[in-house]
C-alpha cells in the first residue's frame, strides 16, 4: 500500500513516534540514550505504522474521502457551500493534501470531470481577495507588504501565505475570505465546471478547466464578495497602525521624561541619591510583605506599589546583573552603590512570564533610562504582589542611610 498523498496516517505515526521517544528519554540510562532511544524509536514506529497504524486509518481516511466526495455531490449545490466554507480550516489543518485523491478519482472518469477543482479555487480566490482588501485598506506598512503579495500568491493556488501570515490573525478576513469561497463554491457547483486535471487552482485553473467564462464570473464571486466584505466590514485594530503607534511611543517617551524628572530620591546615603524606578506608593522595606526583604537581609530600602509597568534606571550606572527570569536587575552607581530592583514577590515562580528586559549585563544607563517591563495583569493572575523593591544591597557600608520621605 503507498501512502502518497495520505495525512491521518502519518499524523497518527508521528503522534505515537513523539510519546515513544520520550518514554524512551525517561527508561534509557544516558550513557545509551543517543544511541538506543533513536534506532529503537524508528524501529517500532516503522513497524507499527505499516502493519497497525497505516492499515487502520488508511481505511478512517478513505471514509472521511467518501464522505467528501458524497458532501459535494450533494443537490442544489449545497455540498459546494458547505466545501467552500470550511476549505479554509481545512488548509489550516493541513487535510487539503488528502483531496488529491478525490481529485485523481474524478480525473480518471470517462470524460474526466474534476468538479473538486472549482470548489478549491473559489476557497482559495476568496482567501487572497480578503487578503487583497487588508493591502488596500491597511495604514500598517508591515501588514501592507506582507498581505499584497500574499494574496496574489493565494491567486495563483498558494494559500499559506494569505491565511496565516495575513487573514487568520486578523480574524475576521478569514471568515469574510470563507464567505466568499463558500458563494463562489455554490455558483461553481450549480453551474456544472469541472476540470480535465488537478493540482492546480486560482488562475492557473484556466488550462484545465472545461468552461473558461464560467470559470472566470466563479472568480468574480468567490473574490469579489471576500474583498467587498473585508473591505468595508473589516475594521484595522488602532494597535496595528503605524501612525497610532508612533504616537503611542512619543507619549509614553513624554511620559516616562516626566517620570523621571519628578521621580522622588527613596534611598540616600553619603554615597548619594537613589531615585525611584517606578511611580507609586512607597513604603519603607519593613512593610514588605516579605521576610527576607522585610528583615533587611538584602539591604536597606524601600517598596513601591507601582502605579505604571516601566521600570527607570535609579541613577546613572552599569547594570550589574540581570535575573534569568528577567524580573530582578541590579545596578551599581557612584560610590560603588548597589541596588537591586526585584520587581513583585515570589515572581521568579513566573519563569520570565510577564518580564522583559531591556538591557544586558554591563549595559552602562542613565537615570530614568527605561530597563525593564513587566505586566501587571500577568503578575496578578499568578497570585503574586506586584510590589517593586528598591535595596541598597550594600547599605551596611554606610552609617547615614535614609530611606522613603527621610531620604529627600
Amino acid at each position: 500500500t503507498g501512502y502518497q498523498g495520505h495525512v491521518i496516517p502519518v499524523i497518527i505515526a508521528i503522534l505515537f513516534m513523539s510519546w515513544l521517544e520520550k518514554k524512551l528519554h525517561k527508561a534509557v540510562p544516558e550513557m545509551l540514550d543517543l544511541f538506543v532511544t533513536p534506532l529503537v524509536t524508528v524501529l517500532v514506529t516503522g513497524v507499527l505504522t505499516m502493519t497497525i497504524i497505516g492499515p487502520v486509518f488508511k481505511v478512517v481516511e478513505d471514509y472521511i474521502l467518501l464522505g467528501a466526495q458524497t458532501l459535494i455531490g450533494l443537490p442544489f449545490g449545497l455540498g459546494g457551500l458547505l466545501i467552500g466554507f470550511v476549505y479554509a480550516f481545512t488548509v489550516v489543518a493541513g487535510f487539503h493534501h488528502m483531496y488529491n485523491m478525490i481529485e485523481a478519482q474524478m480525473v480518471s472518469q470517462n470524460p474526466p470531470a474534476n468538479t473538486w477543482m472549482p470548489v478549491a479555487t473559489a476557497a482559495n480566490v476568496g482567501q487572497g481577495a480578503a487578503a487583497m482588501a487588508v493591502a488596500f485598506k491597511t495604514k500598517n506598512e508591515k501588514i501592507k507588504s506582507m498581505a499584497f503579495p500574499a494574496s496574489l500568491s493565494a491567486f495563483l493556488g498558494i494559500t499559506e501565505p494569505a491565511i496565516f501570515g495575513v487573514n487568520l490573525r486578523l480574524y475576521k478576513p478569514f471568515v469574510f475570505g470563507m464567505i466568499g469561497g463558500a458563494v463562489g463554491a455554490l455558483f461553481g457547483s450549480l453551474s456544472g465546471l469541472g476540470a480535465t486535471a488537478y493540482g492546480v487552482t486560482g488562475i492557473p485553473g484556466l488550462l484545465t478547466i472545461d468552461n473558461i467564462p464560467v470559470y472566470l464570473v466563479l472568480l468574480a464571486i468567490s473574490g469579489g464578495i471576500a474583498f467587498a466584505l473585508t473591505f468595508f466590514f473589516w475594521h484595522e485594530d488602532p494597535e496595528d497602525n503605524d501612525k497610532y503607534l508612533e504616537e503611542k511611543a512619543a507619549n509614553e517617551e513624554k511620559a516616562l521624561k516626566e517620570e523621571a524628572e519628578h521621580a522622588p530620591v527613596v534611598i540616600s546615603s553619603s554615597a548619594g541619591k537613589i531615585y525611584a524606578p517606578v511611580s507609586g506608593k512607597i513604603v519603607p522595606y519593613t512593610e514588605i510583605p516579605d521576610a527576607t526583604f522585610a528583615a533587611g537581609t538584602l539591604g536597606e530600602g524601600v517598596g513601591i506599589e507601582p502605579d505604571t509597568e516601566i521600570i527607570l534606571a535609579p541613577y546613572d550606572g552599569t547594570i550589574s546583573s540581570v535575573a534569568e527570569t528577567k524580573h530582578a536587575i541590579g545596578v551599581t552607581g557612584e560610590n560603588d552603590q548597589e541596588v537591586l530592583i526585584h520587581v513583585g514577590i515570589d515572581t521568579v515562580q513566573m519563569n520570565g512570564d510577564g518580564f522583559t528586559s531591556l538591557v544586558k549585563e554591563d549595559d552602562q544607563v542613565k537615570k530614568g533610562q527605561p530597563i525593564l517591563r513587566f505586566s501587571k495583569e500577568k503578575i496578578a493572575k499568578a497570585g503574586h504582589s506586584d510590589m517593586v523593591c528598591v535595596l541598597l544591597t550594600n547599605s551596611d557600608d554606610y552609617e547615614d542611610v535614609k530611606i522613603g520621605a527621610d531620604a529627600e
